[in-house]
């Protein structure tokens, strides 16, 4: 069943932006939408002529007709042109929240400020909407202008952004996405900027010199609110919405005399218009002076590997190390998580002997302290690690590096230390590893892979089993990591045959 978003918005005669971009940025990322329509604008590519405010009385009929059949994943709020449709609209909102087993999530874009330039300047629609709507909103997109309208702060710098971010949390809102196209800071980048549940992201990308912008706002919220109704995290729907927008930038034109649409293109799927992850010691952390406990060198990278991995086996002994390596499996990757291991430095020596003898590559597992001493072939990270571990002296010792993601903004945050392989999972619920909430699918993989696969070689692991192995496989990605499925099976050695055999490797 195709996931379901409302948009609440006003109607573009001119077709670039309100319910008419709201629709065909959502069907690129394959949800189904129904509008209510707020008002009819009389616009081109020229001018706003008039906004025709449709009664109480038809808005309402159109809520009551979605709601009694077409309950929705995620509500987006675009154009509320007064404030009588900000009550009506959230009085229905707050029924919805307490009534339905299912409560929407509830994404906002102040639209307002930009479409006509006045309407949320009038005093009573503002209080209007910070007394009831506010409140009920669960993520609120703003750009610069509408953020300090709404905020009383002017966006001078990272500090004022984390502010207007807090001043917007203190009416209720729970997540913030101020988005920085008209920021210009540092100049020449677009910067944007999101907190959600205590966590605070960052990106940024040379901003893209373009005319043609119109429905950028609508575009962007309405992505936002299409992946979150796919059950991507919000910091993932953030990061697609961008690169949305940034591709629907670069491949714009002119229809008519004045200023151009978006182009809606699909799902995202080049990497080049994907925004950076901004970390501290990056030249656009520095910019935004992110403090910086140890310079990191960027633009090095990891030793590479210089060929995809084949099957993978992730083990928990050197006893299995062995066998895996033995029986012509090429990577292994001990995992030892218990910190008390009574003979940890040991077998991690051991082991890096083994793939040393059997010539394959052997990978440890967080140790990164004893995988430097003892001269491992490379170590394996969580995204968790890449904010403890001493990156810099694992650079310098010359070990291969991989990194673990969960989702696209984790894969972009890697992207950023060029590690030697990424692993994308977990791709099926695991018994090994509590993964709630990170489950990412064979859909999610098929966007991944074509995204990094020319970088670097990709891993896809977490649930895989024999009978998952080919599908796995069939995406393209590099590499099929597995855990029980070798060292539970009945006959190991026929395991491994069988699994390379599924996962096209010779």
């Amino acid at each position: 069943m195709a996931e379901l978003v409302w948009t609440i918005a006003g109607s573009d005669s001119g077709g670039g932006a309100g319910v008419q971009a709201d629709v065909k940025a959502m069907h690129s990322f394959g949800v189904q939408t129904c509008t209510a329509i707020t008002a009819l604008t009389a616009q081109n590519s020229l001018a706003v002529e008039e906004i025709n405010a449709v009664s109480s009385e038809v808005l309402e009929s159109q809520l009551l007709a979605l709601e009694a059949d077409l309950k929705a994943a995620v509500i987006k709020i675009g154009m509320l042109a007064n404030s009588t449709q900000i009550q009506l609209v959230a009085e229905h909102l707050a029924q919805y929240k307490s009534r339905w087993d299912n409560p929407p999530v509830i994404v906002f874009d102040p639209v307002a400020i930009a479409s006509s330039g006045d309407v949320l300047t009038e005093e009573d629609t503002l209080d209007a909407l910070k007394k009831y709507l506010l409140p009920l909103v669960d993520v609120i997109t703003p750009n610069t202008q509408e953020t300090q309208v709404l905020t009383g702060v002017y966006l001078i710098g990272p500090d004022a952004v984390r502010e207007a971010a807090r001043k917007l949390r203190e009416f209720g809102v729970k997540s913030v996405i101020i988005k920085g196209g008209h920021w210009d800071y540092p100049s020449g980048y677009c910067i944007d900027y999101c907190w959600s549940e205590g966590e605070e992201y960052w990106l940024g990308n040379e901003a893209i010199q373009t005319p043609h912008s119109h429905g950028t706002g609508c575009s962007f919220a309405s992505s936002v609110a299409a992946c979150l109704a796919k059950g991507y995290p919000i910091k993932d729907a953030f990061i697609l919405a961008k690169a949305y927008i940034n591709q629907g930038l670069k491949l714009a034109q002119r229809f008519g005399e004045g200023r151009g649409p978006l182009a809606h293109c699909g799902f995202p799927e080049n990497i080049s218009d994907f925004p950076q992850v901004i970390e501290p010691g990056s030249w656009l952390g520095d910019e935004l002076e992110f403090a910086v406990s140890e310079e990191f060198n960027f633009a090095a990278g990891f030793a590479p590997i210089g060929e995809e991995l084949g099957l993978y086996a992730v083990v928990d002994s050197v006893d299995w190390v062995e066998k895996c390596l033995a029986e012509g499996v090429k990577t292994v990757q001990l995992r030892i998580k218990q910190a008390d291991h009574a003979t940890l430095e040991e077998d991690i020596q051991c082991a890096i002997t083994l793939g040393e003898k059997y010539q394959g590559r052997v990978f440890i597992n967080d140790h990164w302290e004893l995988s430097i001493r003892h001269g491992a072939y490379g170590v394996h990270l969580g995204q968790e690690d890449l904010d403890s571990a001493n990156l810099v002296a694992i650079q310098q010792a010359g070990l291969r590096l991989g990194v673990s993601t969960h989702g696209f903004y984790e894969m972009l945050r890697a992207h950023n230390y060029r590690p030697s392989y990424l692993a994308f999972g977990a791709i099926y619920p695991t018994t090994t590893k509590d993964m709630s909430g990170q489950i990412q699918g064979l859909e999610k993989l098929r966007h991944f892979v074509p995204l990094m696969r020319e970088t670097y070689p990709t891993v896809a692991i977490g649930g895989i089993d024999l009978t998952r192995a080919p599908q796995v496989a069939a995406t393209g990605v590099g590499s099929v990591a597995v855990v029980r499925a070798i060292t539970e099976a009945a006959d190991y050695k026929q395991a491994i045959i069988d699994l390379k055999r599924a996962t096209g490797e010779s």
